[in-house]
């Protein structure tokens, strides 16, 4: 359950923001999260709410925005989207894909007061 980590991260970078901005309540975190980055948004939600509790994200709103798979395709010379990494190209069914997006986790935005 590597969630608990990334939730860590999250609400550390919150907190630098914090300071740095000067703000003392967050209101909602949105995150941004590839298909293909192996992340469990129902064990992200779960584990920001454990994480953030005593801090100034206490009770804030996760919202998670799903970014889609995508890879270049080296057989057919296109971007194609791309649901699975095991998945074939669903334009020529070849196999030999190159990830171009849809791997990551990043924080979009914090609505704070």
């Amino acid at each position: 359950m590597h969630e608990l980590a990334l939730c860590q991260s999250v609400v550390d970078v919150v907190l630098e923001q914090a300071r740095q901005y000067r703000f003392d309540r967050v209101e909602t975190v949105r995150l941004e999260i590839g298909a293909l980055s192996c992340v469990a948004p129902d064990a992200l939600d779960f584990c920001f709410a454990a994480v953030a509790r005593g801090t100034i994200a206490d009770g804030a709103r996760l919202e998670i925005l799903a970014v889609p798979g995508e890879a270049w395709c080296l057989d057919c010379g296109m971007t194609v989207p791309l649901g699975d990494r095991a998945a074939a190209c669903p334009r020529c069914a070849g196999y030999r894909l190159q990830v171009t997006g849809g791997e990551g986790m990043r924080i979009k935005d914090l609505e704070v007061a």
